[in-house]
């Protein structure tokens, strides 16, 4: 029964997955990019100014829906522990990931509505980070806690092979060429739908809509409350919630790791995140590539994370997370360097030759870097969570760690769309990203490599 549960607990990230890879990542975004770069063109913006536009809202948007995410999910994290449900919050904001994902169909090429996309595509993006927060809680529940780290990252390859198999679907029968109209198979997109009016690539929300629907059967199924919890179940008092929030925050001040931890995780991830966003915008407006491109390089950078995400679940249990948590931030340091410093001409001001392949090769490869050591990253966080959580009070923990991931996840997308907006250039508006992993690696001198309990 343990073993089912810890695959129904798995099933969450092989079902939610395809949210960032399919649409923060890899389709949508460069779709988005491709429309909204059209739209502006047509109202007489060079094709620089308005790939930079395009970029400017989406990252506005973006900065709001994690401004709503940093407000609430803290709140929410200790509603939860004060009244011992869960589950019941993962499915509420699983119907926010479903309508979000699905409202992303109307961004159409002949009407555009940005806006709107913005809006469904953020209220998506609620869901499936609130959902996770109740998901993360149950994690202590599932293993003795020498085996948390081991849980975790084998969960993120577990949800990165998902992601790669969501995206084969997607290039190999749906996602068309704007050119010419036909999948990566050299067919027109499934069901009928009309290339022309881009039906197959913007399928790509409706589709990840149904492969979350499908692949949370397990989870309903396999998936309880943390043993022991049930009998403790009291009805949900917003004053009590907020009272012991309130205390929670307080008590950070003597919480010295706890608090460096979060404060350190607050970076990384806005970092990382922005990383995330902006990478399909980049590869469309920098080094022109196409979504089927776009999709390719997502399938080869998936399968090394998903790799690397098992190999980190390892490493975890045998070095601990914070070391782990070290190596990977150095190296998504250096993929900020190369992503600033290069573009179809030239790298780090050493001119290319006409048609060099060089600039695609190297962004193959920071692909593969940023999702191994981005999903690295993220397991180990959670094993720190653990390590700093009070048994029973595992979600209010977890809501904080959604903070210190969502406290500033505006900020990230707002810094690239001020210097984007300043520089006119989108290869330095990613320049504060490589300051906020700064950050982060300085606050992690303060943390304890086994948690607050640490001797």
């Amino acid at each position: 029964m343990e073993r089912k549960r810890i695959w129904g607990w798995w099933f969450f990230d092989w079902a939610s997955q395809p949210y960032a890879t399919l649409l923060t990542t890899f389709i949508f975004p460069v779709y988005y990019a491709e429309v909204a770069r059209s739209h502006y063109v047509a109202q007489g913006m060079t094709p620089e100014a308005a790939g930079a536009a395009a970029q400017s809202l989406w990252g506005y948007g973006l900065a709001v829906s994690g401004l709503l995410i940093a407000l609430l999910a803290p709140l929410l994290g200790a509603i939860a522990d004060n009244s011992g449900r869960r589950l019941v919050w993962v499915w509420t904001f699983s119907a926010f990931y479903v309508a979000g994902a699905w409202g992303l169909w109307f961004l159409s090429p002949d009407q555009p509505h940005l806006h709107l996309a913005v809006i469904c595509f953020g209220l998506g993006l609620i869901g499936m980070e609130f959902a996770t927060i109740f998901t993360n809680a149950l994690l202590p529940g599932l293993a003795p806690r020498d085996e948390i780290g081991r849980i975790s990252g084998s969960g993120f390859a577990f949800g990165y092979l998902g992601g790669v198999i969501a995206l084969f679907v997607m290039l190999l029968l749906l996602a068309e060429n704007a050119q010419t109209g036909l999948t990566l198979l050299g067919t027109a997109p499934i069901l009928g739908l009309d290339a022309a009016a881009r039906e197959g690539t913007r399928a790509v929300g409706p589709f990840t809509a149904l492969w979350y629907l499908v692949f949370m059967i397990p989870f309903a199924l396999w998936v309880r409350e943390t043993p022991g919890t049930d009998r403790e179940r009291r009805p949900l008092r917003l004053k009590s919630a907020m009272s012991d929030l309130w205390r929670l925050i307080r008590g950070l001040g003597e919480r010295r790791s706890l608090a460096a931890f979060l404060l350190s995780s607050m970076f990384s991830r806005d970092a990382l995140n922005g990383l995330y966003a902006f990478g399909g915008l980049y590869a469309a407006a920098v080094l022109g590539w196409p979504v089927i491109l776009s999709g390719i390089f997502g399938i080869v950078a998936a399968l090394s994370a998903t790799v690397i995400c098992w190999l980190g679940g390892r490493a975890d249990r045998r070095w601990g997370p914070k070391p782990v948590t070290i190596a990977c931030t150095l190296v998504l340091i250096l993929v900020c360097a190369i992503v600033i410093g290069m573009d179809r001409q030239s790298i780090f001001g050493l001119a290319l030759p006409p048609g060099s392949r060089l600039p695609d090769a190297l962004f193959f490869l920071c692909g593969a870097l940023i999702g191994g050591a981005g999903g690295v990253l993220q397991a180990a966080g959670r094993t720190l969570v653990v390590l700093h959580a009070i048994p029973g009070r595992a979600t209010e923990v977890f809501g904080l760690y959604a903070l210190s991931g969502k406290a500033t996840t505006f900020l990230a997308p707002f810094l690239i769309a001020v210097v984007t907006d300043l520089s006119g250039n989108l290869r330095l508006g990613i320049s504060p990203l490589i300051v906020m992993f700064l950050l982060s690696l300085v606050l992690l001198s303060w943390v304890k490599a086994r948690g607050e309990y640490e001797q």
